[in-house]
């Protein structure tokens, strides 16, 4: 079963970091987010040991070090967000959100090839049961 991990703005940079980088201590956490994010020590040690209670991310201790490690995979946040924005916005409508999408991002002729084979595998798999 899926689980549905729903990420604030901040825990998605932070975890966008790990999954980037496979592993880091707070500091290097802390020194990717700038300059966007200037943002306290403690204030990253902390976001990190909430996503720990929340089963995002672990650690492991290096002396006097913790290296935090993602949990959870880009893919499985992709999908619940972009699921729960389908639902809330569109209520479910997944051609009323590709309208949306294609309206309101330049689309390459490159991207509008991998779109359309990635429909066709879809209706492949569907038929194929």
């Amino acid at each position: 079963m899926t689980e549905n991990h729903h990420l604030a703005r901040l825990q998605l940079a932070i975890i966008q970091v790990l999954w980037d980088r496979k592993e880091a201590k707070v500091a290097e956490v802390q020194e990717a987010l700038k300059p966007d994010r200037d943002l306290a020590y403690t204030t990253v040690g902390t976001m990190l040991a909430k996503m720990e209670v929340n089963g995002q991310v672990d650690h492991r201790s290096e002396g006097r070090s913790n290296i935090y490690r993602p949990l959870i995979q880009q893919t499985e946040v992709s999908h619940t967000m972009v699921s729960d924005l389908a639902e809330r916005l569109f209520q479910g409508d997944v051609s009323q959100l590709m309208c949306s999408l294609l309206d309101g991002c330049e689309v390459s002729s490159e991207e509008l090839t991998r779109l359309k084979k990635l429909i066709r595998d879809k209706e492949k798999e569907l038929r194929n049961g």
